[in-house]
């Protein structure tokens, strides 16, 4: 009998070493869109057969047929360290002189509170309220949408933020003016919940192992999705759920309202975040506070909002004051 005949395919091994590392759902889509995309460029050949050279080959054509952004080049590096590392258990060894995408230093675009607050108000709900979460808290769209009833803490005044980018937990703000809504809501949410609602009879997705691990936790009021999906969907393991509102809909949302309003920038959802972290540096918040409720792992991250501020020149002033 052929041996490899009942060997794994490569993407259910990719997928199994994914779930043990508890990589999140969204970097397991990105790396294996990436891999795929390296297999298709050296035509289907498997990985094994392949090594430093195909990769540096590929990530350079990356960089200059395709013109991808850096980040994208680096997204596309880290894929493919971790399939030869963690997957094929052959590390690759130094890549060698690849072209590396140029990084644009930009400066995000912001909007002032004034703006922020008048886009907010053409929302429609429950897009409005994922809005004010995110410019009220400094959110990333996603980690907005994956809100649970469990993740605000009314009496401490604080929304903690679960497996977040770079698989980290973290605590950040719940604005004054969004408690009353948000208590609302989840008072609706909770009539509907103890009277039986057929809404809720449909169990709620959770990652990974927590499902075994927390049998209950599906059907239970404080895993409920805070912002839940009117549709159902079918987990991993194959299970009928319900999910949390897709992130395409309230970007979607976001660009309609910036199509009507007046406004002459480049807003979307993360513009709210962007504009959350330079209010609070306009008013006078500290700079690695700012640092920790955003969950940036590098301080110059953050410092980019100075710029914004103009706060990065050390009081140097312009000849005509």
């Amino acid at each position: 009998m052929d041996s490899s005949a009942s060997k794994p395919r490569l993407r259910e091994q990719f997928r199994s070493v994914m779930r043990v590392n508890h990589y999140s759902i969204r970097t397991e889509q990105s790396y294996w869109y990436w891999i795929r995309y390296f297999i298709r460029f050296h035509k289907l050949r498997h990985p094994l057969e392949l090594g430093e050279a195909e990769v540096n080959a590929f990530l350079t054509w990356l960089a200059v047929e395709r013109k991808v952004a850096a980040a994208t080049q680096n997204l596309a590096l880290n894929a493919l360290v971790f399939l030869y590392a963690k997957v094929l258990d052959q590390p690759l060894g130094q890549v060698g002189e690849l072209v590396r995408a140029k990084r644009s230093a930009r400066i995000p675009c912001v909007l002032t509170h004034a703006e922020a607050t008048a886009l907010i108000a053409q929302l429609s709900q429950p897009y409005q309220l994922l809005a004010s979460l995110m410019y009220g808290a400094g959110l990333r769209v996603v980690e907005a949408a994956r809100l649970r009833i469990k993740d605000v803490d009314f009496d401490k005044q604080v929304i903690v933020v679960h497996d977040g980018k770079g698989a980290k937990d973290r605590t950040t703000l719940l604005p004054s003016s969004l408690i009353t809504p948000l208590l609302e809501r989840k008072q609706r949410m909770f009539d509907a919940w103890t009277q039986q609602d057929n809404f809720y009879q449909i169990p709620v997705s959770l990652p990974f192992a927590l499902r075994r691990k927390y049998p209950h936790a599906p059907r239970a009021f404080g895993w409920q999705w805070l912002f839940p999906s009117m549709n159902m969907c079918t987990d991993e393991d194959g299970m009928v759920v319900r999910h949390h509102i897709h992130v395409s809909s309230i970007q979607k949302a976001v660009r309609q309202a910036v199509r009507r309003s007046t406004l002459a920038k480049p807003a979307g959802c993360h513009t709210f975040r962007h504009s959350f972290a330079t209010e609070l540096l306009r008013r006078g918040s500290d700079i690695r506070t700012v640092q920790t409720l955003l969950g940036h792992a590098d301080l110059r991250t953050t410092q980019i909002y100075t710029h914004v501020l103009g706060q990065g020149f050390a009081g140097v002033q312009s000849p005509l004051g």
